[in-house]
Order: C-alpha cells, then structure tokens, then sequence
C-alpha cells in the first residue's frame, strides 16, 4: 500500500527534471494524502503537470457518494478489474514524488518509516487516471491512483506492498507512450532496485495529515 508521499522539490528543478510544466502555481507537500491536488503528468498532455485528486473516480460511477475512491491499484491485477483494465490502456500517468511513508507493524504499535532514493532525487510512481463528468453543473473532476506492487528486500520487513517506481526516464517515456502496447506496460510494473533506496524511522507527526511541514521528514529521536 502507499497512503502518504512527499513532493518537496521546488517546481523549477521538477520541470527540469520530467521535462514538463506547471499549468499552474505549486508548493512543496511533506505528507500528501488521499483527497489532496498533487501533482501528475498524463499520458494525453506529457508536456504539463497538473494537480489531480489522489483517489481514482472512474468515469463511469454514478452515485459519488457510494462510490470507493482507491487510493491503490495492485500491479497484478489491473487487467482484471473492470475498474482499472481500460485504464491501463489509455489513461496512465506518472505521479511525481521524492518520497513515500510506510508504516511498519510491531509490538510496541505501526511505526512510520520515510522511503526515499539514495539519491534524495525525484521520481515517478506509475499511476491510473479518470476523469468524472458531474452531468448536473458539468464539473469535471480528474483523479487518479498509484499503481503497488510486491515490495523489495528493503521494503520486505516493513510492508507487503510497495508502490511502483518506474526506474529511469526511459521508463517513464515508456509508461506515457501510448503506442507502447498493455504488456509493454505491465513489464514496467515490477519492484524498485532496493540498493538504490534508503529507509529511515520518522516521528508519528506524519499520522496525522495536517502536519504538512519540514518536520515530519526528520528522523525520530
């Protein structure tokens, strides 16, 4: 699962770095959570980042309010649910990040680990989106979610499931790419080199989303 991100960079230096634009203001976020605009590039307009709702909407619900909003979508499965398979196909985006929280279980309570490159550079998770059409006022809410797959020797001992982080620029390009094909795509989904990541413990000031502030990132004492 992944339930909390960070997107600190300044917007300068995540233009440079997915060779995209803002289409408008952003600030650094220190503990995204679901129901929040972040930031994303889509596969239709891979020349722009834009802020959408994390919490996928598909297109076709009719009753907002009964509707789940998944947060995550397992790699494994993507081609088998009717919510996600036509997606996979047209709808894939990369959900800009330079961190994600997980939190481990163990007998003293779930304690929060921060996960990040070696590197501390940006990256993409590979990500699902849709657009739902309120026919009443013609509001159009865009979403998406982070696709998750089995973890990785370092995520093992915290959490059964890590999100998918697509491990280069050409891997990127590959997952916007349109004419790539579904199984060229789904070969992208696999866990994250785990010598190239670093984990450490955080405070339990990321439990609660409102602490959207530097000091969450710090370890724990």
């Amino acid at each position: 699962m992944c339930g909390r991100y960070t997107v600190t960079p300044p917007a300068a230096a995540l233009e440079a770095r997915f060779e995209a634009t803002f289409a408008g203001p952003s600030a650094p976020t220190y503990n995204a959570a679901p129901s929040q605009q972040l930031p994303v590039i889509l596969n239709t307009d891979p020349g722009r980042i834009q802020l959408m709702q994390w919490g996928l909407l598909p297109g076709w619900v009719k009753d907002v309010k009964k509707a789940p909003r998944p947060i995550n979508a397992r790699a494994e499965t993507l081609s088998e649910k009717p919510s996600f398979r036509t997606l996979l196909q047209r709808r894939r985006a990369l959900v800009l990040a330079d961190s994600f929280y997980e939190w481990q279980v163990t007998d003293h309570g779930k304690v929060p680990h921060r996960i990040l490159l070696t590197s501390q550079e940006p990256f993409a998770f590979a990500g699902l989106w849709d657009e739902w059409l309120d026919r009443q006022t013609g509001e159009v809410l865009p979403t998406f979610t982070i696709i998750t797959t089995a973890p990785n020797s370092l995520m093992e001992p915290i959490h059964n499931r890590m999100p998918v982080l697509l491990p280069d620029r050409s891997a990127e390009l590959a997952w916007l790419d349109d004419g790539a094909g579904v199984a060229a795509h789904q070969e992208l989904l696999r866990p994250y080199a785990p010598e190239a990541m670093r984990e450490y413990v955080v405070s339990t000031l990321v439990n609660s989303p409102a602490h959207n502030e530097p000091a969450v990132l710090e370890p724990a004492a």
